[in-house]
């Protein structure tokens, strides 16, 4: 009996493909403590998945009393937790009103912590530049990249 044909490298790459960023590409999901600017948890993916139904797999929990706010890629998380927050999004054909405006403010606001947490992780070029190296390390490496920006913080 002849052995099985391996998959292709061109197959394995397919499932890494993000079609809107026309490259392989590996998702990254941070929460960010508010009050201290500290990288709590991580979660990793496929270029291709959705930032909600990551969040909905990595099974993240909150307690009730927390309060998060997400970006626009988090529409079903109401659903799931009565106190988050998301910005209100326009459509082409209805514009937002001044006080959705001004929530969105509000919401952009207490989530500058969150950028500036993101940012810092950035420096290290993992998140802003192409990733070179094999994809099972890059968790790895991400979140000894995140406990060195949380020590940081620290001293």
């Amino acid at each position: 009996m002849p052995p099985k044909p391996r998959a292709s490298a061109q197959k394995k790459q397919r499932k890494w493909y993000s079609g809107k960023k026309k490259r392989h590409t590996v998702k990254t999901q941070v929460l960010v403590d508010r009050k201290d600017r500290r990288i709590i948890c991580t979660a990793f993916a496929v270029g291709k998945k959705h930032d909600f139904k990551l969040f909905c797999e990595s099974k993240t929990g909150f307690a009730e009393t927390t309060r998060v706010k997400t970006d626009t890629g988090y529409p079903g998380i109401r659903g799931l937790h009565a106190k988050s927050e998301l910005p209100h999004k326009k459509s082409k054909f209805h514009p937002l009103a001044k006080k959705e405006k001004r929530d969105n403010r509000t919401v952009a606001r207490t989530r500058v912590a969150n950028e500036h947490a993101i940012g810092f992780v950035k420096r290290f070029r993992i998140l802003s530049e192409r990733y070179r190296n094999r994809r099972k390390r890059f968790g790895l490496r991400f979140n000894l990249i995140a406990a060195i920006c949380n020590l940081d913080l620290v001293s």
